[in-house]
């Protein structure tokens, strides 16, 4: 089974762009968030989170293509490279997020950018931040306009949940993390 360690080791052999990592983090915090909400292996879930991007910054125009065998040849298992696939459902490729893992992958990969450009925007960073504030900004489309809200939407109904409930598990997961995402209080 792929460890959090393990998912970093193969990601810093990928990927050297700081912003990259920060998504990387970003994601696998939500996903803990939602391994504790399905109450399934929550370093599991991190590690999955934190590796989704693997050929994302050598294959920008080819996301997920260069994916598949050098995971497998690293250790990965058919499911956990399914789960990474499954985020570039109707996007990149064709693989239909099915479990519980795939379908929380692929909508905090989005979600996560507009809480963390909303937590950026506010002086204790993500320590407050409360759903409500989380759901103006959301619902404001000029707002992290690249991140994909249609996507969000269906990615919430996959997993049978309302927006707001999504944001919520994601939010307090990376709370958690607040430092290391770099979304803690502002000094001054």
């Amino acid at each position: 089974m792929l460890t959090l360690e393990r998912a970093k080791e193969l990601l810093a052999t990928t990927t050297t762009e700081e912003h990259l990592f920060l998504h990387a983090k970003n994601v696998m915090a939500a996903m803990g968030g939602f391994a504790d909400y399905f109450g399934e292996d929550k370093e599991h879930y991190m590690a999955i989170g934190y590796l989704h991007d693997y050929d994302y910054e050598q294959h920008p125009e080819e996301h997920l293509q260069h994916t598949k065998e050098p995971l497998l040849a690293a250790g990965l298992d058919e499911e956990e490279v399914r789960a990474i696939l499954a985020h570039g459902y109707g996007i990149v490729c064709d693989v239909e997020p099915l479990t519980n893992m795939e379908k929380a992958l692929y909508t905090v990969d989005e979600l996560t950018g507009i809480i963390q450009a909303a937590a950026r925007m506010r002086p204790a960073g993500i320590t407050d931040m409360e759903v409500s504030s989380f759901m103006k900004k959301f619902k404001d489309k000029k707002f992290a306009a690249k991140c994909d809200r249609e996507l969000i939407k269906k990615g919430c109904e996959m997993l049978g949940l309302e927006v707001k409930q999504v944001a919520e598990i994601c939010i307090s997961a990376m709370k958690e993390h607040a430092e290391e995402l770099q979304l803690g209080a502002k000094e001054g």
